[in-house]
């Protein structure tokens, strides 16, 4: 029954009762009539359970239609009130400033270059580029790609990072707009904005719209305006080489640029395949295709004069933090200018490190008189605060202005060398060693009185006590520096004189992979790590940046508290800060028993050992050398309690970016990290901590036990072994003749008197180094005897496992791999 009928109904049965019996019957009509009707029937009379709430198909079809008259409206209205940019209003410049770490001003990056020209002033070549490499569908297209804008909002609501747009016309939209924030509202806008510019202008008129706001790097925004930076042509000029290169930005000017050694392989292979896209797509025929045979390389980058000396490299610092602190801000929204970026750099450090840069290169290094040794010779440096984080200077190299452009602070090419050891020992003090255990069956952590055989040509075995064997099928030997036999040391003195032996040895005994999560829990990148499983990786075959080497140590310098780099305090994009930026948390990444102990076996390197150049600093200085196989690089890396420096040195021939070797480099023989590099450190830290307190280190609480190697000599008939103390030392001398002393450089320890000497404890060498800063003795002591060994050539790399027990007077195979000592 209708609701008409169902009253009509009751209105009967009211009119046909009587008496009592008709009075209740009025009543249950009563409460039964739907008295009037409502406009809309929910929940529905005279329904009852489920079907009471559930919309009948009339209601049903009401509401859709009812959303869809609304949807259509809310559209048509956004429709309706979205305007399209106009091309001149899309030009609106602003700078991008930076400032020290004291609130002034640093520089400034703005001025954009640009120019708008028409289509026709753009060539064709470039034009068909850009179509084949973005949209080759551009011509015939909507504008609009659907499934890439719902990919990109599902994105955005996941809370991961949104691709680009998908269309030549989305694109363009999208540089209409400065701001590159990801939310609904600036995609619905986009989406609009492309439907009318679709809609109202021609193919031709967005495509010269696209063109003339892209950006291309270099600072340029447009297609002239690359042209120009690229090639120093106009954008008419470009030829079909050319305009392939230049398309290939437009993916990622930072990452396609070909000017950057990074990315050169990948521009060649995107400028190959845009090519061969335009073949493809019939832009280009295979005969003008296969005119470009050579890549065709731009003209030298034209720096602006207010990123001269150490500025463009505390910008370039700066730029890659704030990137991948904010995915939301981009190189190009960095170059289109409006952020405030206040930095961490202190400008009286800055300055005090460029000038002990310059000044060390001054006294050392002459071109003129060694054109091939002394050119090519590049520095790296970086200072943080342990504990904190905060980068306060950089030295990225000679300048901009002087046709230097890679970051050198930051860069990841050369291998750290022996600077990698105390890494090593820390894992050994934290996890400890497999080839002992403890009472609760874990290895056994060890200290730096534990002894270790440091034999040049040692051989090296695993902690099962097999022998590691080489490439070779030999048993692997394992080189130091120089061909001493020094019999078994302490770590703190193999640390001291950075023996490469007792490292390797002990490598194998905490495992490679342990040292490598160590290190990485110290701030060390991990894709920076060579393979954990090679034989040289405790002697630094891994390629760390100095900014990762200084923060990395600068964990020891805290006790252990890893605090992560950051060169930005605040952000403000547009007026509005950034959340996100300055000091982190710090995180716990060894126990401080064990920090302290590293660094007591550091303080001991730089006082007695090869980095004895520090003492002038008059205060308490930690730190270590480094030296690699065929001397490539040099380091040294040190600190005090309030600042951890890293200081690297290698040469590079820019043409073929090949490491070239710096022996021969001032006139020295070879260059060692206690030499140069660390010159450079004492120079900058006596002027950075000029009015900063002397602090002491915290005293090393007791940590592991003393585990010795097998076949190291009863501590019953052995001296024990203590830290050596500086002693002077001279060039090398005959075997018939004694050392002459020379002040200054340390010594290891020296025999006792007596006829007979335990091997490696009171019957050391008594050759003197012939290095600045490094010792290398050449006596030959076995058990009741002293020998002279023939000298074996230049130090090699680093193998794994556990020495022999019986010592040889002579070696047998040959050393593999590569490094040396620092």
């Amino acid at each position: 029954m209708t609701r008409a009928e169902m009253r009509k109904a009751a209105q009967k049965k009211g009119k046909g009762g009587g008496g009592r019996r008709g009075g209740a019957g009025a009543s249950a009509a009563a409460a039964a009539d739907p008295g009037k009707k409502r406009f809309i029937d929910y929940p529905r009379w005279g329904k009852t359970g489920v079907r009471r709430w559930l919309p009948s198909w009339k209601q049903w079809l009401s509401a859709f239609l009812l959303f869809f008259a609304t949807g259509v409206g809310v559209v048509f209205y956004l429709y309706q009130t979205t305007e399209v940019p106009q091309l001149k209003d899309l030009v609106k410049e602003q700078n991008t400033i930076y400032y020290w770490a004291d609130g002034s001003e640093m520089t400034r990056k703005g001025d954009t270059n640009r120019q708008i020209v028409e289509l026709d002033d753009m060539s064709p070549y470039l034009q068909n580029a850009v179509i084949s490499a973005e949209n080759e569908t551009f011509r015939t297209d909507s504008g609009i790609d659907p499934k890439g804008m719902l990919r990109a909002v599902y994105n955005m609501a996941k809370g991961g990072e949104t691709q680009g747009a998908s269309t030549i016309t989305q694109q363009y939209v999208k540089n209409a707009y400065l701001s590159q924030e990801q939310t609904l509202s600036r995609k619905l806008k986009e989406f609009f904005i492309t439907l009318k510019v679709n809609q109202q202008m021609s193919k031709n008129d967005i495509l010269k719209s696209y063109l003339n706001t892209s950006w291309f790097g270099r600072n340029a925004n447009g297609a002239q305006a690359a042209a120009q930076a690229y090639y120093g042509v106009n954008a008419k000029d470009l030829n079909l080489c050319q305009s392939a290169m230049l398309a290939g930005l437009l993916k990622g000017a930072n990452y396609y640029d070909p000017s950057k050694p990074a990315n050169h392989d990948r521009a060649v292979d995107r400028w190959k395949w845009i090519l061969d896209r335009m073949v493809a797509t019939k832009n280009v025929s295979a005969e003008e295709r296969a005119k470009c045979t050579t890549f065709p390389e731009p003209i030298p980058v034209k720096p602006s004069s207010n990123m001269n000396g150490e500025i463009s490299y505390l910008v370039d610092t700066v730029n890659q933090y704030v990137m991948a602190t904010d995915k939301t801000i981009t190189q190009q929204m960095i170059d289109k200018g409006g952020l405030k970026i206040y930095t961490t750099f202190e400008k009286d450090k800055v300055d005090a490190l460029k000038k002990a840069v310059d000044d060390v290169k001054a006294e050392n290094l002459n071109p003129q008189k060694r054109p091939d040794n002394d050119t090519f010779i590049q520095f790296g440096s970086a200072s943080i605060r342990p504990g904190d984080g905060a980068i306060v200077a950089l030295y990225g190299g000679d300048g901009v202005e002087n046709g230097h452009f890679d970051n050198n602070a930051n860069a990841t090419g050369v291998q750290v060398g022996s600077t990698f050891k105390p890494f090593v020992l820390a894992t050994a003090m934290q996890v400890g060693v497999q080839t002992a255990k403890g009472d609760d069956g874990k290895p056994k952590r060890i200290n730096a009185d534990s002894r270790y055989l440091s034999d040049d040509l040692s051989e090296i075995r695993k902690p099962d006590g097999s022998l590691v064997i080489g490439d070779d099928g030999k048993p692997y030997r394992q080189k130091n520096e120089d061909s001493g036999k020094r019999g078994y040391v302490s770590l703190r003195q193999a640390m001291q004189y950075s023996y490469n032996v007792p490292f390797v040895q002990l490598n194998q005994d905490v495992g490679g992979s342990n040292v490598a999560d160590i290190a990485v829990q110290m701030g060390i990148k991990r894709e920076s790590l060579a393979d954990p499983k090679t034989l040289t990786f405790p002697l630094g075959t891994s390629t760390i940046s100095p900014i990762r080497m200084a923060t990395a140590y600068g964990t020891f310098a805290a006790s252990g508290k890893e605090a992560e780099p950051y060169s930005a305090t605040k952000v403000e994009v547009d007026g509005r800060e950034r959340p996100g930026f300055g000091k982190k948390d710090t995180k716990v990444a060894l126990e401080p028993a064990v920090a302290d102990n590293v660094t007591d076996v550091l303080v001991n390197v730089a006082k007695n050992g090869t980095g004895t150049k520090t003492n002038s600093l008059g205060r308490p200085v930690a730190g270590k050398t480094g030296t690699t196989d065929q001397n490539k690089s040099a380091w040294w890396v040190g600190y005090t309690p309030q600042l951890v420096t890293s200081v690297a040195m290698w040469r590079e021939d820019p043409a073929k970016h090949d490491r070239l070797s710096l022996n021969g480099t001032g006139g020295k023989e070879s260059i060692h990290g206690g030499d140069i590099p660390t010159d450079v450190f004492t120079r900058y830290m006596k002027a950075a901590l000029a009015n900063e307190k002397k602090l002491d280190f915290p005293s090393p609480q007791p940590v592991g036990t003393e585990v010795d190697s097998s076949g190291a000599p009863s501590t019953a008939t052995a001296t024990a072994t203590q830290a050596p103390t500086e002693t002077p030392s001279a060039p090398a001398q005959t075997q018939t003749q004694p050392a002459q002393p020379q002040p200054n450089q340390p010594q290891p320890p020296q025999p006792t008197q007596g006829g007979g000497c335990v091997q490696g404890v009171d019957c050391p060498p008594t050759q003197p180094p012939t290095h600045p800063g490094r010792p290398t003795p050449t006596d030959t002591c076995f058990i009741l005897s002293c020998t002279t060994p023939t000298p074996t050539g230049s130090s090699g790399g680093g193998g794994s496992g556990k020495p022999t027990g019986k010592p040889t007077a002579t070696s047998t195979g040959a050393a593999q791999g590569a490094g040396a000592g620092g």
